[in-house]
């Protein structure tokens, strides 16, 4: 409980606090009152033209998109016999292990915008194109590009808990749901598994949500550049790094901070209208 208070509460708390000033970190805080709030939603073009569509479309796609992947790869490798099911697993889990710098390193060769890319030469060989495509330094691509390495990396924890959960569920419910008509796999993962499994499957999407949120540097780190090539990859924590270590506004930085601290609130609220229980509660 100390710790709690310590590290998440008064950090909030405090957050809360200077999201309602102005700070330059060289004078003390002024109080603004709505003024960071209202300039967010009012006149900040890189914010509302940029930074929040990217986020929500980089979001809406990561985030649903890696929590049933890692649902349907757990379900998968749970099938497998136990001796080849934890190298699969292991084979799962460690993309999830490498930091921004190096999964940046090891998509780089793969995306590289000249016919010596692997992705490029292997479509240029099949005729698929005409010419190398710029895959991270482009805007048309750059977005597409991000969310393909983040899913990529996206099978960390959340993936190990679900898998736990599966692995976890009585095999006497399965007999049971057979002589209750039960028939296919389909349905034995629709009414046996996934109620079986709530915890985890609430656990990994509240993952699920904490890592796509989150994520930011992944844009400059594959194109090379900050901001990204005509703000196609500018997410809302980039536009956070930008005015709190930047340009050193840091009390737009923390109004901007609270806004997605709500955004991630409601995102977590609706997974716990789904998966969570009156225990949880």
């Amino acid at each position: 409980m100390i710790c709690f208070i310590l590290f998440i509460m008064i950090p909030v708390i405090a957050a809360f606090c200077l999201s309602f000033t102005y700070f330059n970190s060289l004078q003390p805080p002024r109080f603004v009152g709505w003024d960071n709030f209202r300039y967010m939603i009012s006149q900040d073009l890189l914010f509302i033209k940029y930074a929040l569509p990217n986020t929500f479309k980089f979001s809406v796609i990561v985030g649903p998109g890696g929590y049933l992947a890692a649902f349907f790869l757990a379900w998968l490798i749970s099938i497998l016999p136990r001796t080849s099911r934890k190298w699969f697993a292991l084979a799962m889990y460690s993309p999830s292990l490498t930091g921004g710098i190096a999964m940046a390193i090891v998509w780089q060769p793969m995306l590289s915008g000249d016919r010596i890319g692997y992705l490029n030469s292997f479509l240029l060989k099949l005729g698929l194109v005409s010419e190398p495509q710029l895959w991270v330094t482009s805007k048309e691509y750059l977005m597409t590009s991000m969310i393909v390495v983040t899913l990529w990396s996206s099978m960390g924890i959340g993936f190990l808990a679900m898998l736990a959960g599966i692995l976890n569920v009585n095999s006497e419910l399965y007999e049971a749901g057979k002589l209750d008509g039960i028939r296919s796999r389909l349905e034995e993962i629709w009414y046996i598994t996934i109620p079986s499994m709530k915890p985890q499957m609430l656990f990994g999407a509240v993952m699920a949500i904490v890592g796509t949120f989150k994520a930011g540097g992944i844009g400059s780190q594959l194109s090379g550049m900050n901001p990204t090539p005509e703000y196609s990859g500018h997410l809302i924590v980039n536009h956070i790094n930008d005015y709190g270590f930047i340009r050193m506004e840091l009390g737009y930085a923390t109004a901007l901070s609270v806004f997605l601290l709500l955004l991630m609130y409601v995102a977590n609220k609706f997974c716990w209208s789904l998966f969570g229980t009156k225990e949880d509660e």
